[in-house]
């Protein structure tokens, strides 16, 4: 079932159930628009085709499937797209020390090429429409996440092409935002995670490299799913507002929302030093000190 004649369309990647591209698919049905919903396994999606959502395959790091993909939308909607979601992403939780680096390309290859090749290849059908694209980012690309130097790279590069891109696309009408997300409830804490390999010069503090696996998940601030796409599309879908005002009433450059996300936003606007200061402490580098210090101070004893 294709979308409606005048009905908005959407395309979000990344919707397996339980994450936040589908939490975005509902939201945005719920809105009155078209969604397509892509994952590299579309069987997960039967619920939302039933419920009269597009359903495709999609693969962002291959080339054939995004273009395929692109294919069927434009033959779906007539050559018009009007809102891009870029939501797939891949986590990494790994000392930069101990980081294997095509463990790292892979990641990469999901959270930032996959966006760039997706932005590329739907670019006609969103110029067409003057659409939206939405990338969604994270609040490591501005926040030393301890133990998460690869997916902060990786989301800090979202966000400096995101910024290039606004510009690049503005003379034809396509509008550029980026989601800064902080913590978001998800399934992603019950998905197999990297160990510290042998001869990690962590090992020592193993049991908060363990906690750091599961902190997007465990802590108080965390939000819930629903919220945030509730949240995020009310913004998606507000009116054009001049510059200035675009952050408080219509669709903003930046869209700040999730677990520790205003904290972030105000640290920044202080100084970045804030921000280090936290979360040395909360990631538990204080500690690491003190048991650097009691080995020294065992090694003089010796």
């Amino acid at each position: 079932m294709g979308p409606k004649p005048g009905q908005k369309t959407a395309l979000i990647t990344g919707c397996s159930p339980g994450g936040i591209g589908h939490a975005l698919c509902l939201e945005f049905h719920a809105k009155g628009v078209h969604v397509i919903a892509t994952a590299r396994n579309p069987a997960v999606l039967s619920e939302m085709a039933a419920m009269g959502m597009t359903t495709l395959t999609l693969d962002v790091t291959k080339e054939g499937s995004i273009k395929a993909c692109h294919d069927e939308v434009s033959k779906l909607t007539g050559g018009k797209l009007d809102i891009l979601v870029n939501n797939a992403g891949r986590t990494h939780t790994h000392p930069a020390t101990d980081l294997s680096i095509p463990d790292v390309r892979e990641t990469f290859e999901t959270n930032v090429f996959g966006v760039m090749a997706m932005c590329a290849a739907f670019s006609d059908l969103l110029i067409a429409s003057r659409g939206l694209i939405i990338n969604i980012a994270s609040l490591a690309a501005v926040t030393p996440y301890v133990f998460g130097s690869a997916y902060c790279a990786s989301k800090g590069a979202v966000t400096a092409y995101s910024r290039t891109l606004r510009l690049e696309l503005k003379p034809f009408g396509v509008r550029v935002m980026v989601a800064m997300t902080g913590t978001v409830r998800s399934q992603i804490a019950s998905r197999t995670h990297r160990t510290l390999p042998e001869g990690s010069i962590y090992e020592r503090v193993r049991a908060i490299f363990e906690r750091r696996l599961t902190f997007s998940q465990s802590n108080p601030a965390t939000m819930d799913t629903t919220q945030y796409a509730r949240k995020l599309v009310a913004k998606a879908l507000a009116p054009e507002w001049p510059l200035l005002l675009r952050a408080w009433f219509g669709r903003p450059d930046w869209f700040w929302a999730g677990g520790w996300a205003s904290k972030v936003w105000l640290g920044q606007c202080i100084g970045e030093w804030v921000t280090d200061f936290i979360m040395y402490r909360m990631m538990g580098m204080k500690t690491l000190e003190k048991v650097l210090r009691e080995e020294q101070r065992t090694k003089k004893l010796e």
